[in-house]
């Protein structure tokens, strides 16, 4: 029995799936909009249906209606540009916020009606930054105790905090206490029992915040953990407290950790993978259906798999090429094997 499909977004594959537990692994067909060997970004999964996948690539917004087989573009004023982020809110399937970036200019769009129409937010982004050249927006949030409030950041270009839904931002990041706090890499709300924490992973460290972003502190990656590259920061759906993390030594890097926090960043503890990552672990998913099914990928095509939350891991047979996102999804793909497949041996 499947425990559903596992997508995995390359940078120029396009979106590879296995419906099978990993063991066939299957490239897109052609003649869609979506390129097999296309670059995508981001994934991100409707809340109402789980065949319903959206996805970040180098021709704008695609989504697909059969767990990843076939991809329409979403017509939107980003069409052609580069998407970096796609958030579907999970309270809402029709509210959508998506994030463009380099090589194209940084901009966040918001759609109320599933793309249908789409506003920009009025918020200046440098053209240029010092870090990365062009500013790539990574960075997504909703409250998911207050709708009202969201969040986003820009490698590099600061964090920006709404409190009425996207229709105007606040520039916040030189709130933040060390170097480098616009280079904005995850940002995850937590309700916290009652004690709603704001967690921001910046490129060298973790923040709280437990006033709304108005006060903040954190920890340095590289004085805490020894690895001073803070990449991921996620937390299944509906988390009250629990947080996974990545670090490494660098991008790409030439290792990385997985961590656990299961009390709202205070604490962390490192997770046991099978064997050494090859680089830096660039994402991070968990099924909706069952938060204790994790999957990551490395930036160089580690792809690893947990059924209990992360304490024993599975490295997939097969290497990609380099990840961009992870996604889990309880809905079954039907798959057909074409001429782009390949099968395990074992």
């Amino acid at each position: 029995m499947s425990n559903g499909t596992f997508l995995v977004a390359t940078v120029g594959q396009a979106v590879i799936r296995s419906a099978d537990d990993g063991h066939t692994w299957h490239r897109l067909g052609l003649g869609q909009p979506l390129e097999f060997d296309a670059i995508t970004r981001s994934l991100s999964i409707s809340p109402d249906a789980p065949e319903v996948i959206y996805a970040g690539s180098d021709i704008g917004l695609v989504v697909s209606r059969d767990v990843g087989g076939s991809w329409a573009l979403v017509d939107s004023p980003f069409n052609g540009q580069t998407v970096w982020k796609v958030a579907v809110d999970p309270q809402d399937a029709q509210r959508i916020f998506v994030g463009t970036g380099a090589p194209s200019r940084a901009v966040l769009w918001r759609t109320l009606d599933g793309g249908q129409s789409w506003d920009r937010a009025p918020v200046e982004i440098p053209e240029f930054c010092a870090g990365v050249s062009r500013p790539r927006l990574l960075a997504f949030a909703y409250d998911p105790s207050d709708r009202n409030q969201v969040w986003f950041g820009l490698e590099e270009g600061g964090l920006f905090h709404s409190r009425d839904g996207g229709d105007s931002w606040t520039r916040i990041d030189d709130r933040l206490l060390w170097d480098y706090n616009s280079d904005i890499h995850n940002i995850v709300v937590l309700p916290n029992h009652g004690k709603k924490v704001i967690v921001v992973v910046c490129v060298n460290a973790i923040y709280r915040s437990f006033d709304e972003g108005q006060t903040w502190s954190g920890i340095l990656a590289s004085e805490t953990f020894g690895l001073y590259y803070s990449r991921v920061l996620t937390a299944p759906l509906g988390s009250e407290d629990t947080l996974y993390l990545s670090i490494s030594d660098g991008t790409p890097g030439t290792t990385s950790k997985v961590l656990i926090s299961r009390d709202a960043a205070a604490s962390w503890e490192v997770l046991p993978l099978p064997q050494q990552p090859n680089s830096c672990v660039w994402a991070i998913a968990f099924n909706p259906a069952n938060p204790l099914q994790v999957v990551a990928g490395t930036k160089y095509g580690h792809l690893f798999t947990s059924e209990n939350g992360g304490n024993s891991w599975r490295k997939q047979w097969r290497d990609f090429s380099e990840i961009a996102d992870v996604l889990w999804t309880p809905a079954v793909a039907q798959i057909k094997a074409g001429h782009q497949s390949i099968a395990s041996k074992n």
